[in-house]
């Protein structure tokens, strides 16, 4: 296998590593990657926003974030408010849990990459991160 091949070989195998150990505390958390997805674009939107902004920003049809609107406001993880400027539509906004859970998944993906980091010695880590930034660019 040439430097290349072996590379991607690398690369996917270490991704695939991390989405499995993200995938499992998604699972302890009680959620999903999809849900996941749809929680970090409401926390990256300029306040509340419109369902049909949320399914543009996800690149999907309205109607299938819908289901997962409804199970994140069941859970107590967004809320729909009214749309002051169109009483037709709803806006969405996420919860302090909502938020809360966010900060914990994020920071157990941190605790997962530290300890994948651990493995090496401190000169090491400097090493690979240099590199992967110039690979990277």
């Amino acid at each position: 296998m040439n430097e290349s091949g072996e590379l991607l070989e690398l690369l996917h195998g270490v991704l695939r590593g991390v989405r499995r150990d993200a995938a499992a505390q998604l699972e302890v958390q009680g959620t999903t990657p999809g849900q996941l997805r749809m929680l970090r674009t409401l926390e990256r939107c300029d306040g509340p926003c419109r369902l049909g902004e949320l399914a543009a920003s996800l690149d999907v049809a309205p109607r299938s974030v819908t289901s997962k609107v409804d199970a994140a406001e069941a859970d107590g993880l967004v809320r729909r408010l009214p749309d002051p400027t169109d009483r037709r539509a709803t806006l969405l906004e996420l919860t302090p849990a909502g938020r809360s859970l966010l900060t914990a998944i994020s920071a157990q993906r941190h605790e997962g990459a530290a300890e994948r980091l651990g493995r090496l010695s401190p000169d090491d880590q400097a090493e690979l991160l240099r590199l992967l930034r110039v690979v990277g660019d």
